[in-house]
């Protein structure tokens, strides 16, 4: 199965990022103010003054392989949560298979992965009544492989989102996480009206 990611929701805006600025002289906003959240975005990100950034959220449910999940579990994050082995038994074996490998690696890394799936299952039923189900659970779990797939419930502020792009969303990123870095990119910059549209620009070109 291919990695996935999915916007499931966000809050905040330019508008709001620069409100918060302004919070230390004067939060109202004139049609006069709302011409310079462009120009002020930019002397923010610029000069350091991050804070304002954290007002801004994105939420993403992501399916990916434990390898990227343990990238994503290296940075400054609002919020992770996801599926646990330890709590529940992961019956749909879901993995993954590096998309620019040759065939003959792909089909042995498939064989091997299907059978480490099937010796976590055994083991999982064979030591339940000799462990307790709970400490079965925990530690079958070392049959599976890095390439399985577990679902995780991301939220970013645009403060974390900001330094988890500048570090995935490269080329001497892992390609699987520099993906979904890219995947989450799009879908902020393709949300309706473009609430972080002057908030990106910074980002990136600041």
């Amino acid at each position: 199965m291919k990695n996935t990611v999915e916007l499931l929701g966000f809050y905040g805006s330019d508008e709001i990022i620069a409100c918060s600025a302004w919070t230390s002289t004067s939060r109202e906003l004139t049609p006069e103010k709302r011409e310079r959240i462009p120009k002020l975005i930019s002397e923010l990100w610029s000069n350091g003054h991050e804070t304002p950034f954290e007002k801004g959220t994105v939420h993403f449910l992501v399916n990916c392989d434990i390898a990227s999940h343990i990238h994503l579990l290296k940075h400054r994050i609002s919020s992770l949560n996801a599926e646990s082995a330890r709590y529940k038994e992961l019956k749909e074996d879901k993995f993954y298979i590096p998309e620019d490998w040759t065939k003959y690696w792909a089909l042995r890394l498939e064989s091997f992965t299907i059978e480490s799936n099937q010796l976590y299952h055994e083991c999982l039923n064979n030591l339940t009544p000799i462990l307790g189900r709970k400490r079965a659970k925990e530690s079958a779990r070392y049959f599976k492989t890095y390439n399985s797939q577990i679902q995780s419930d991301v939220m970013f502020n645009i403060r974390s989102f900001a330094n988890f792009l500048k570090l995935r969303n490269s080329e001497h990123a892992q390609v699987e996480i520099r993906m979904i870095a890219k995947e989450m990119l799009r879908l902020v910059s393709e949300i309706e009206n473009n609430p972080f549209e002057h908030t990106l620009k910074a980002i990136y070109n600041g």
